[in-house]
């Protein structure tokens, strides 16, 4: 299912996105993310490569690239705001997600 606004995925995210796909290979279809169990404050964003999507994924689109949520972790991730940061001290993606209650002290887990 294709809902606006779900996610946001700034442009400059979408280019990096789209550079890991153009290297991942044949058959992944676009890039899951998702949340987990994980860390002292109970949970972790993952992204992994996809390879298919169920009816009851979320999809988003955008600058040809596809972003796949399942359903359980999508009420943690509404309104999340996607980009990719590059500077001197890091260089990654950042999720911006107004679920969030609290990070824990090395920003690898949060709570929601």
């Amino acid at each position: 299912m294709t809902t606006p606004n779900v996610l946001n995925v700034t442009a400059t995210a979408a280019d990096a996105i789209k550079a890991r796909l153009h290297e991942a290979g044949e058959g992944v279809i676009g890039l899951r993310i998702g949340i987990k169990a994980k860390g002292c404050s109970g949970f972790a964003y993952f992204m992994e490569y996809a390879k298919s999507q169920t009816d009851e994924d979320e999809i988003v689109e955008k600058d040809g690239i596809k972003v796949i949520v399942d359903p359980a972790s999508m009420m943690y991730l509404l309104g999340t705001t996607i980009d990719y940061v590059s500077s001197d001290m890091e260089e990654g993606f950042v999720f911006s997600n107004p679920n969030e209650k609290g990070r824990c002290g090395c920003g690898e887990s949060f709570s929601a």
